[in-house]
């Protein structure tokens, strides 16, 4: 069954196509990092017209690459939520528009299912029941998979997402967005014990980041003997290249210490066979070795290619091949309905 996958949620105008969910007959991605770059974070009005411009050549792309045409579509899936409203408006509508002109079945498909999914797009074949910890820019939850399309949110951040504090920790420190890469460059020249960052106390499998940025910030304001209300801008024309590899290798070390702490705790209460990370953040080296350590000798452990952690149309195909073998029936594209928040059903 060939599939061809639509993304356009946030800041990746994305379409592949992929055979009976894991193989991958093209798989094409434009990024707008480059455009969002000077401004520290996505702008939504530019994404949304940036998805525009580029949806068109994206799909013949993903077809040529593949050697097909629209004829030899079995099906039709998209992002629909969640994500920002003007760019799944984008990806929502091309895909709309061919399910009806070449009458095509038409699968609209949860961005976090998607991310999970991109686990068997190298041949993988993680065993139920299994963990997923979801983990990006907009999300961190942790997931229950009894059997496939099956998704029980047992853990999820009450304020920010883990992502989003590694892009405000970077801006903190004056390194680039997006902030993940950054930070974990530069935490390869760092020392992780430099500076002590407090561990939230969230009870259950909830997490919380908000603080951890504030404590990053204030930490580097003592650091350099500067009142609390300097702004970062200004506290980053007094860090050194060393101070800077310390604070974001201490950072990472914390981050990534508390999604193993609450990985570890569901899989307490949850038994399971494997764990998985998905989502941008699960590219993050330093997790995935620390995910391996603590978990191999007990589960199986999974990680998607560090391209497919970050938002692809491949992922969605899979996903909707999966949902398909579950049972789900084709929706009608003329009463679709994007929705910019949405919890995985």
């Amino acid at each position: 069954m060939k599939i061809l996958g639509i993304e356009s949620s946030c800041d990746e105008t994305a379409a592949a196509i992929v055979e009976d969910g894991a193989k991958i007959l093209s798989n094409v991605v434009v990024s707008q990092i480059d455009i969002h770059a000077e401004y520290g974070g996505v702008i939504p009005e530019i994404a949304a017209r940036s998805h525009i411009e580029a949806i068109n050549p994206v799909l013949h792309k993903a077809f040529a690459d593949a050697n097909l045409t629209i004829d030899d579509i079995d099906a039709i899936a998209v992002t629909h939520t969640p994500g920002l409203v003007g760019s799944l408006l984008a990806g929502t509508l091309a895909a709309r528009t061919l399910a009806v002109l070449h009458d095509k079945p038409f699968y609209p498909t949860h961005h976090l299912k998607s991310h999970i999914y991109a686990n068997w797009l190298s041949g993988y074949q993680p065993e139920f029941p299994l963990l997923a910890a979801v983990i990006s820019g907009g999300h961190t939850q942790i997931i229950y998979m009894e059997r496939h399309d099956h998704f029980e949110i047992i853990g999820t951040t009450r304020d920010d997402a883990i992502g989003e504090c590694f892009d405000k920790v970077a801006k903190i420190l004056g390194l680039p967005y997006p902030g993940g890469p950054a930070i974990a460059n530069a935490a390869k020249n760092g020392n992780p014990t430099k500076y002590h960052l407090p561990i939230p106390k969230v009870d259950g499998l909830d997490f919380s980041f908000s603080g951890i940025k504030t404590a990053v910030l204030r930490a580097v304001q003592k650091e350099l003997n500067l009142p609390i209300t300097t702004p970062s801008y200004e506290l980053q024309k007094h860090l050194s290249e060393q101070q800077i590899a310390d604070f974001a290798a201490s950072f990472q070390a914390t981050a990534v210490d508390i999604l193993i702490k609450k990985l570890k705790k569901a899989a307490e209460t949850h038994p399971a066979k494997s764990v998985l990370l998905a989502g941008g953040v699960s590219a993050n080296q330093l997790l995935r070795e620390e995910l391996k350590k603590h978990f191999e000798k007990t589960h199986k452990v999974y990680f998607p290619e560090p391209k497919f952690s970050t938002d692809n149309g491949a992922m969605v195909a899979s996903a909707a091949y999966f949902s398909i073998q579950s049972g789900e029936k084709a929706s009608d594209p003329y009463q679709l309905d994007i929705s910019p928040r949405s919890v995985i059903r």
